[in-house]
């Protein structure tokens, strides 16, 4: 936690509440080094002397740990930029957001924070330095989107910035805010933001304009074109998927699945659409203006709807539900235009803030009315947060268990549910049931476009083609999904991997329980230990079937 301070605080642990995670090259050379102390000592363990529940624990902190080794040599914070949420301006914007403020004190650990906004700003502009030096830059188009963004923030007064706006709503008791105290704070809040975050920022953007744009890459933007690259990208699927795949392997395993839903896709659509073939039903779900949103209002309106459908059906499918709730947020107008189409963010461990699926609603007329649905069972239920606060609800794992996990469990699920969604009756129609097999034709892009950037040389326009050829995404979400491939590297890769893995176990479930196979416990089954590594999740649901079926 002290690694991750603000994290920390999401989570109920308030040691760090005024600190910021540091980003020196000196602070993550020691980060590395206490992991991997971590890692020995895990190693020397013998897990034949320990119980069933802690030689599992074992098992995925030491997978864990290594697989977080394996990561350095990629080097990423001397060279990964981003315009998304992962960006410093993004991160500072939602610190605001996300650091509950009940008393006053919590409101000067917020301003302490942000004054150490300036810090983190140099920190990452003196590492990028030393990844110039060593011939690690993102490309020009990260670069690039990234100035448009700071530009564009520097462009509203400081009244205009999230961080400098802060919610605070009404204290829960007057009494421990001494008259006057509120205001006096935010006062203070918009001077630090004012006086050192925004002098900072200037000094990023100056800085992403003059010395790393001129040298950013132009062509390759994946992981091959840099010194360490195949290296670094095996190390990514790894952390990512939990299994050594090779980057040929994923190639492929996409590719057929893009076969798969090519057919589906033109059969679907000739029913619903009235087209010929599937070139003919892409062209008419990305262009037909019916088909798409004309305001923001009519998209936060439908993802509601969706969201409150599926919390009605859910206690018909599942036997334990969680006590976090859910709710329905609007994605920030300074990540929107760079941003994907939704996200979710984790409720906060202390239960002071629910679970958030949150929706894009820029350029509403680039928003497809059919796909939202299937969208919304993925992020939000029964997707990330049934999965996600259930594990929080653990008890008495150890916290790693409860708050992480692996990405092919996490996306798994939520790419499973996706298909779940239609056993429940949640698609209003078949035109909804149409953008469910569109995703799911994006997700199986995905596995093709990720390794032809990273490691078949692949361009952005190459990649753009491919998934314009063949899913229904518009041409906005095209651009933004291959822009979040090429910066974060092998995470697209988990999704369809771990879906079809659980996929995979529920039909072999079936199969050998028959009569005795009961959804609920199966469910239970899968989501009861946290988000585990998928050859642990095997091991779980095969044990579970010998004991149902003897």
């Amino acid at each position: 936690m002290k690694w991750s301070p603000t994290w920390a605080t999401t989570l109920g642990d308030h040691r760090f509440d005024d600190q910021l995670a540091p980003r020196n090259a000196a602070a993550i050379a020691a980060m590395q080094a206490e992991r991997n102390g971590l890692l020995a000592r895990a190693t020397a363990l013998d897990p034949t002397k320990l119980g069933e529940v802690d030689r599992v624990s074992l098992q995925l902190l030491r997978g864990r740990l290594e697989a977080e080794r394996g990561l350095d040599v990629c080097r990423f914070h001397e060279w990964l930029i981003d315009s998304s949420g992962g960006s410093v301006l993004g991160e500072l914007s939602y610190l605001v957001e996300s650091h509950t403020v009940k008393v006053p004190q919590d409101a000067n650990n917020l301003i302490s924070r942000l004054e150490q906004g300036a810090k983190l700003v140099d920190d990452t502009i003196a590492n990028l330095e030393l990844g110039l030096r060593d011939g690690r830059v993102s490309s020009v188009e990260k670069v690039r989107r990234v100035i448009e963004q700071l530009d564009a923030e520097l462009a509203k007064p400081v009244d205009g910035w999230a961080m400098a706006t802060p919610a605070w709503g009404t204290p829960p008791s007057l009494d421990l805010w001494p008259a006057g105290e509120r205001e006096r704070l935010r006062v203070q809040l918009r001077t630090t933001v004012s006086a050192r975050v925004l002098p900072a920022i200037v000094r990023l953007r100056d800085f992403m304009r003059d010395r790393v744009l001129p040298r950013g890459r132009t062509e390759i933007e994946g992981l091959s074109a840099l010194p360490d690259g195949d290296a670094c990208y095996r190390a990514t699927i790894l952390n990512h998927v939990g299994l050594t795949l090779t980057p040929a392997e994923l190639h492929q395993l996409g590719t057929d699945q893009i076969a798969r839903t090519d057919r589906e896709l033109a059969e679907l659509g000739k029913r619903v659409l009235g087209t010929a073939d599937l070139a003919a039903t892409i062209a008419k779900l990305r262009a037909e203006k019916a088909l798409f949103f004309a305001t923001r209002e009519q998209i936060l309106e439908a993802a509601q709807q969706a969201l409150d459908r599926a919390k009605a059906s859910v206690p018909r499918y599942f036997s334990v539900l969680p006590k976090a709730d859910c709710v329905m947020r609007e994605i920030p107008d300074y990540e929107a235009p760079y941003s994907t189409i939704a996200y979710y963010r984790q409720p906060h461990y202390d239960g002071t803030k629910p679970g958030e699926y949150f929706v894009n609603t820029y350029k509403p007329e680039t928003r497809p009315r059919f796909e939202l649905q299937a969208l919304t069972w993925h992020e939000s239920v029964p997707g990330h947060h049934l999965q996600i606060a259930l594990a929080q609800e653990l008890g008495a794992l150890p916290a790693f268990r409860k708050l992480d996990g692996s990405n092919a469990f996490i996306e798994g699920w939520a790419l499973y549910t996706e298909v779940l969604a239609d056993e429940m009756g949640l698609y209003s129609s078949d035109l909804d049931r149409l953008g469910k097999l569109s995703y799911d034709a994006w997700r199986a892009s995905r596995l093709v476009v990720d390794t032809g950037i990273h490691a078949l040389g692949w361009t952005r326009a190459h990649a753009e083609q491919y998934m314009r050829e063949h899913t229904a995404l518009t041409e906005i979400n095209i651009s933004n999904e291959v822009d979040r491939y090429i910066g974060w590297p092998g995470q697209a890769l988990s999704y369809k991997v771990g879906q079809l893995e659980i996929i995979k176990l529920r039909a072999e479930a079936e199969r050998v329980l028959g009569a005795k196979f009961d959804l609920k416990a199966f469910h239970a089954v899968v989501l009861g230990a946290g988000a585990v590594t998928l050859p642990v999740l095997e091991d779980r649901v095969k044990s579970w079937m010998t004991t149902v079926h003897n």
